[in-house]
């Protein structure tokens, strides 16, 4: 009985300690929020302002938009993560297991927008997006099961924002969020005589704002600068650890608080005659408030892990170039250079992310003045990742070791449709 107890007791330990080192994964943001920048790679985000989509990016940008405007998108993306073993240790008892297969599979991330002039300094709009989201899951039986099995966070945020034509030349945008988060993770617990499973879910939801100003300065160039808040969440939800006959061992209601990152972009573009546009862009995103994850007892309020997480601020950088074949055909390029906040040596198996680098093509075609389909694709290719993941759990082995690397890469297949009434 005594020994059964203790078994039990290292299990939830165990499921919290694994648990909230991937919550994290709630941190992985999605710039994917239109597919007219899609094929510029999303450079010049709070400069360009061609459709209503600018709410995300600058919501100073609607004081380019005339009358009523709706865009509607919806991005397939396809990440993969290959783990290759160097020197993972199996858990207490157990074998060593397979290699999980490709980690990553299609996820689908929808956006819509609608703006509206409201005199003709003032416009409203609203945008419904998801700018934080991930989806990773092994197979059966791999070798870092006890370190992650599934996980899966989804968000919705509502954006109505506003925008004041300042002068001639300034324009001005803010904005209000709410957002709702949801996460699923689970992994396998070892309890010597078999294997059992542990799944952690949660949701909050919890309010931002973003702000913008759009500089004019003539000749077809403009300067755009974003500031989107951090977003403060306290997730409440359950751990359920069952056993290897699927008997419940324990049901506990968990709390944790998670800081979302603040973002400042600066972008730039340009119209080079009438067939070029160019555009650039820098991004900070504060991923350093992400330094620690308690996670707490519902009922009692005490600690019940406490894992380190150590992110780092992350920058990126794009280029991009428009061509105007004529009025209604135009095609779209980019680059970025996209850095991840996690670092080698937290990195764990629900997020096994490293630098990525964008190439990105897209087009557009008008099929009369007030509509436009935008397309777009990219290849990002993510760095080469290590991973050496080492549960602190009690008794010492039984989750084993994950010790080896990743290959990884992102593909993002993006359509819009715009309207203008």
């Amino acid at each position: 009985m005594s020994f059964k107890k203790t078994m039990v007791g290292w299990s939830v330990a165990s499921a919290l300690a694994v648990m909230s080192g991937s919550v994290g994964a709630s941190g992985f943001a999605l710039i994917e929020q239109s597919a007219s920048g899609m094929g510029n790679a999303f450079a010049g985000g709070a400069a360009v302002a061609e459709d209503a989509s600018t709410i995300f990016f600058n919501p100073a940008g609607m004081s380019r938009l005339s009358g009523k405007q709706i865009s509607v998108a919806a991005h397939a993306i396809r990440p993969s993560a290959k783990f290759s073993n160097t020197a993972s240790v199996a858990g207490f008892g157990r074998p060593l297991g397979n290699g999980g297969g490709d980690a990553g599979s299609w996820a689908l991330a929808p956006n819509g927008y609608f703006a509206m002039e409201i005199s003709p300094k003032m416009r409203a709009g609203v945008g419904l997006n998801a700018p934080f989201g991930l989806k990773t899951e092994y197979q059966p039986g791999w070798i870092g099961r006890f370190q992650a099995l599934k996980s899966s966070v989804e968000t919705l945020n509502i954006n109505p924002s506003f925008s004041y034509q300042a002068t001639d030349a300034l324009s001005l945008g803010f904005g209000i969020n709410y957002q709702q988060i949801h996460a699923n993770l689970t992994n396998a617990q070892n309890f010597v005589l078999g294997e059992g499973m542990a799944s952690l879910s949660g949701s909050d939801s919890a309010w931002g704002a973003n702000l913008g100003a759009l500089l004019d300065l003539g000749d077809g160039g403009r300067i755009g600068l974003a500031y989107r808040s951090a977003i403060k969440y306290n997730l409440s939800g359950a751990l359920v650890v069952t056993t290897p006959a699927g008997a419940i061992a324990a049901n506990k209601a968990v709390t944790a608080a998670i800081k979302m990152p603040d973002s400042w972009s600066l972008s730039y573009f340009r119209s080079l005659g009438n067939q070029w546009d160019i555009m650039a862009d820098v991004t900070r995103t504060g991923w350093s408030s992400f330094n620690e994850l308690r996670v707490l007892d519902a009922a009692t309020g005490g600690t019940l892990s406490l894992t380190p997480e150590n992110w780092k601020d992350t920058w990126r950088v794009s280029l991009g170039s428009n061509y105007h074949y004529n009025e209604q055909w135009m095609a779209r390029m980019g680059v970025a250079l996209d850095q991840a906040g996690v670092t080698d040596i937290y990195r764990t198996a629900r997020i096994p992310d490293n630098n990525r680098t964008w190439l990105s093509v897209g087009g557009q075609y008008k099929p009369s003045k007030a509509s436009a389909l935008d397309f777009g694709y990219a290849h990002l290719f993510v760095n080469n990742s290590s991973i050496s993941q080492k549960l602190n759990t009690l008794p010492k082995g039984f989750a084993g070791d994950l010790v080896g690397s990743y290959s990884n890469s992102v593909d993002i297949l993006s359509a819009q449709y715009t309207y203008s009434f």
